[in-house]
């Protein structure tokens, strides 16, 4: 029932799509830029990744057919709420800001926020710990709205449309450290550049105000039979051991809990 496009299909035909809200098939926004271990696509397009096992289970459990529709970020909350797209399943956050402009699911895994930084440096995840450091940031992300409240100050930030671009200039040298999510970055972290080259500072303070509540689906504020619908097949996931299944090949630990 799943259908994963390459990131040109995937635009064709966006503005000539809208839904109802309970369907038999649906648009599913992620973001183009890759997104390992979560999403990201081969050489033809086709996607692949632990948040796309996951979405292939959620529309098998809502007996639809779903289509992933690669966006760019900045637009993936307009193109839900004009109705190109239906849900968006692409790591997205749950912050107060966001749910002022689409409703969200229940969370269907978590995070922390953390800082990477040379071994040899002395950086810490906090303002103090980064004076003087240029610090890579993601676009659009929570992470860009921390650091322009809490490191701006200190930091020299320097901002990526992708993670991974953020850490190919931390390997040149390009940037002192990143702060991104810290799943995102466990590949990274466990690989031999990695290794070699770096090392997790840990996670950076918690702000109420910008901070993620978890990872959820993203969905129309009128969409309320299915964000119930959803809301179930998570639950559902989690109590018949699915959740576990899927994570195993991509995790050595729960991320529903962070």
């Amino acid at each position: 029932m799943f259908k994963s496009l390459s990131a040109t299909a995937g635009l064709i035909g966006l503005s000539v799509f809208t839904a109802p809200a309970i369907a038999d098939s649906y648009q599913i926004g992620l973001s183009a830029e890759p997104y390992p271990p979560f999403y990201s696509p081969d050489a033809e397009g086709n996607w692949s990744g632990w948040e796309i096992d996951f979405i292939h289970e959620l529309c098998d459990r809502l007996d639809a057919e779903c289509e992933v529709k690669p966006l760019a970020w900045e637009g993936i909350i307009p193109a839900l709420n004009t109705g190109k797209i239906d849900m968006i399943i692409g790591s997205m956050s749950i912050t107060p800001e966001r749910a002022k402009q689409i409703a969200f699911s229940d969370k269907y895994y978590a995070s922390s926020t953390g800082v990477l930084a040379y071994k040899s440096s002395d950086i810490q995840p906090t303002a103090e710990g980064l004076e003087g450091a240029y610090l890579g940031i993601q676009s659009g992300s929570l992470q860009e709205q921390y650091a322009r409240k809490h490191f701006a100050d200190t930091a020299n930030l320097q901002i990526y449309q992708t993670v991974n671009e953020e850490l190919q200039d931390l390997v040149a040298g390009r940037v002192d450290a990143v702060m991104a999510d810290t799943l995102a970055m466990q590949d990274f972290i466990h690989s031999d550049t990695g290794q070699s080259c770096c090392e997790y500072r840990g996670a950076v303070e918690i702000d109420p105000a910008i901070m993620s509540e978890g990872i959820g689906v993203g969905l129309r504020q009128e969409d309320s039979e299915l964000k119930e619908r959803v809301n179930a097949a998570i639950a559902a996931m989690r109590a018949d051991g699915t959740y576990e299944e899927i994570s195993e090949p991509y995790f050595e630990f729960d991320i529903y809990n962070g």
